[in-house]
């Protein structure tokens, strides 16, 4: 019997969520023995979460796909990679040659975005695609953030970052970092950097429909009705700019580069803390003290997430959350929001290594007339672009690594539309709710088959670090990377369109010989801290100072870096965008004085937990081990009037669908909300996700509307849905 080779060690980032977290791998005999924390990662400092463990599992899990797939009239059968490519590629080609370039959609998935070969070669899938039906999961989450950003600062992605390592007071709305360990604020261990705050003699403060594990811990919770936040945070501005005596001042050196406060001053004089509370169910007191409070810090931050920007006016909360750290200024601060400087510049460096600053409203969805943002339609239409007959309806899909069936709005509308597409591919290792439609699936390698470096999540982090990930096993020798995958469909369906040339021949080969890694290489050099600007040019960033530094690189933390870092022509905050500006009109209408919220309507909210991650992680076990965790929060007022008892089924009905599902009666929810997580609903026939399957809950997106919509950004709004309860 031979003897085992001795363990190797591997270090490289978790990339299942946003934060970043540094693991050290160890590997014996071609399996993975132990995944802990890396100590020595300057940014995560040994922390990880429970998902960091299911790095192992996901790339043993034995219902993950392997090779292409084709659906056949007996079943799925395995194909070749050229019959897949070749097939795929000339029947897109057939579809949109018979009816033009829009016949054919695409949807991206959240995964993408923890890709490197996913971000830098998707896109081009996407443009040799030419078609305007473009959609992906930003339209279910985080659109408004990247709107606002657009309008204000001149780019989608400057995004302000909360300085939590130096704040003295943060106020939290529909934000559970907790849970999401941080999310467009990369914070890994945030509960130790929320406690620090507290430590320092500073405030946390949340303001959420639900006492989440955040509010737990913070120094005071505060309940808002879902779907009010934009009205608090005007009463917020109105306290903050009382008078307008010295609100220049508050500002200081930001006055010298911000318009528009002249405009913002008369809007929030409609919003005193007594008009609102009515309907935010927030006491005026309460929104004073925490205007007071704010002012008064030395380093104060507001942070809203998803449950505010996933409702009616999540575009005007991301904008007020921003005008609100402006006008107290506490923007481009220490101890307030800061934007980063990351290492390969998305924002600041060439175009070619870029990500477009932004646009909106450039054409419109063809059904409901939707606008585009940044080259995108939002998802809540897609259902509708496959189902309605007429010139210019999606006849094809192509998905990537995304499960829209349970992750976007009216989930069985969905379902059901993509049963009704001529043609349908996925690139994705699972068999889903979703690519169970799919005539084709084409699975990637496995996600520690290929190298990583977070393009995205450097932007977002609370503080400039850059780390590579090398590959801990090779890939096997018939898979494909993600990025070889989309970047042969490009090529194919380029050559169909345009014949064969040589030029196209050469540039397709020079692509896949630079590849993701050297690509980054060229990023890295060229970025802020490369050899293109470094004084000693050999001692700039580059992949190589990166492979040699396993554990990351600390570049610091984020500092001020305005006017110099706004992305628009004139160098200056845009306070007041006229696309947010008149949107205010459509805020007063849908909560005006004389309407209170009506008795005993239940609003239904969503919810996250640390071991979840969307709906693709629900097939690990060790995630979803416990008490089940697919249940409707009630509070114990309302369970009572509806005669539901703990751990009863209640039926949960919407103007869109019905799910049952166990009960959770907790005081944790206010009363009027109940709360389903995220992700669930494995039931569907024909997947193959066995642990899944054996925990299926039911899917809050076969409740959610695909109606109800932020209709500046076209975002879903998911929190608040009107709902009834009844015993099952």
């Amino acid at each position: 019997m031979s003897a085992s080779s001795p363990p190797q060690v591997h270090f490289r980032t978790c990339n299942l969520c946003e934060a970043m977290c540094g693991v050290r791998i160890e590997v014996a005999d071609g399996r993975i023995t132990s995944i802990k924390g890396d100590a020595e990662d300057p940014f995560s400092r040994g922390h990880i979460c429970p998902k960091a463990v299911a790095l192992r599992d996901l790339h043993e899990d034995p219902d993950r796909l392997r090779h292409p797939m084709k659906r056949t009239a007996s079943g799925w059968e395995r194909v070749s990679w050229e019959d897949a490519f070749r097939d795929i590629s000339q029947r897109l080609h057939d579809l949109q040659k018979e009816h033009g370039p829009n016949a054919v959609g695409a949807y991206l998935g959240n995964p993408n975005v923890h890709n490197l070969g996913a971000m830098m070669f998707g896109p081009q899938l996407l443009r040799a695609l030419r078609s305007r039906n473009r959609f992906s999961a930003t339209s279910v989450d985080q659109l408004p953030h990247q709107l606002a950003a657009h309008l204000m600062f001149g780019h989608q992605l400057l995004v302000p970052i909360p300085d939590i390592d130096r704040t003295r007071y943060m106020l939290v709305l529909g934000a559970n970092p907790l849970a999401s360990n941080g999310s467009l604020m990369t914070t890994p261990d945030v509960r130790a950097r929320l406690r620090a705050i507290q430590e320092r003699g500073g405030k946390v403060v949340v303001i959420d429909p639900r006492r989440t594990e955040t509010a737990g811990i913070a120094d005071q919770h505060v309940f808002i009705r879902p779907g009010t936040d934009a009205l608090a945070l005007f009463s917020l501005l109105h306290v903050v700019l009382e008078g307008n005596e010295g609100n220049a001042h508050r500002m200081g050196r930001l006055a010298a580069f911000v318009d528009g406060l002249d405009t913002v001053v008369p809007l929030v004089r409609d919003f005193p803390p007594e008009r609102t509370a009515p309907h935010t169910g927030i006491a005026p007191d309460v929104l004073r003290g925490i205007a007071r409070d704010f002012l008064a810090a030395d380093g104060a931050v507001c942070y809203g997430r998803v449950g505010v920007s996933t409702q009616p006016f999540g575009s005007l909360c991301q904008w007020l959350i921003n005008v609100l750290n402006i006008v107290t200024g506490n923007l481009d601060r220490e101890g307030g929001a800061l934007f980063t400087l990351p290492a390969f510049d998305l924002i600041g460096g060439p175009r070619a290594f870029g990500v477009s600053p932004g646009s909106h409203g450039r054409w419109k969805s063809r059904v409901r007339g939707l606008p585009e943002s940044s080259g995108e339609l939002p998802v809540a239409a897609l259902a509708e672009e496959i189902l309605t007959p007429g010139e210019g309806r999606i006849r094809a899909l192509i998905t990537l690594a995304g499960n829209p069936v349970l992750s976007t709005p009216n989930g069985t509308q969905l379902d059901t539309a993509l049963g009704q597409l001529d043609f349908m591919v996925s690139v994705d290792p699972y068999l889903n709710e979703t690519t169970r439609h799919a005539h084709y699936i084409l699975p990637p390698a496995s996600l520690l088959e290929r190298g990583h470096y977070d393009l995205v999540f450097h932007v977002l982090a609370v503080r400039n670090t850059a780390k590579y990930s090398p590959p801990v096993f090779p890939a096997a020798p018939d898979s494909r990377q993600d990025w070889e995958i989309v970047l042969e469909l490009q090529h194919r369906l380029e050559t169909l369109r345009k014949g064969r040339s040589v030029r196209a021949l050469l540039q397709h080969q020079a692509l896949k010989r630079l590849g993701p890694e050297r690509i980054l290489d060229l990023g890295l050099r060229m970025g802020p801290y490369g050899s293109r600007f470094h004084p000693l040019k050999k001692h700039g960033l580059s992949l190589a100072k990166l492979r040699a530094a396993p554990h990351g690189i600390d570049l610091g933390p984020l500092k001020p870096s305005l006017p110099g870092r706004l992305r628009n022509r004139a160098k200056r905050i845009q306070l007041a965008p006229e696309l947010l500006v008149a949107d205010v009109a459509r805020l007063r209408a849908a909560f005006p004085d004389d309407a209170a919220p009506r008795e005993g309507e239940l609003l239904l909210i969503g919810r996250r937990h640390l071991r979840d991650n969307n709906s693709w992680m629900h097939n690990v076990p060790g995630l979803v081990k416990g008490r089940p965790r697919c249940t409707l929060m009630i509070h114990p007022d309302d369970a009572s009037r509806l005669g539901l008892a703990e751990g009863a089924n209640a039926t949960v009905r919407s103007r869109v669908g019905e799910v049952t599902v166990p009960v959770a009666v907790t005081a944790d929810v206010m009363p009027g909300v109940v709360s389903l997580p995220h992700g669930y609903g494995h039931q569907r026939p024909g997947i193959r996700l066995q642990v899944a399957g054996a925990h299926a809950g039911a899917s809050i997106n076969d409740l959610t509307d695909d109606q109800a919509l932020d209709v500046v950004s076209g975002n879903a709004a998911f929190s608040g849905t009107p709902v009834q309860v009844r015993p099952a």
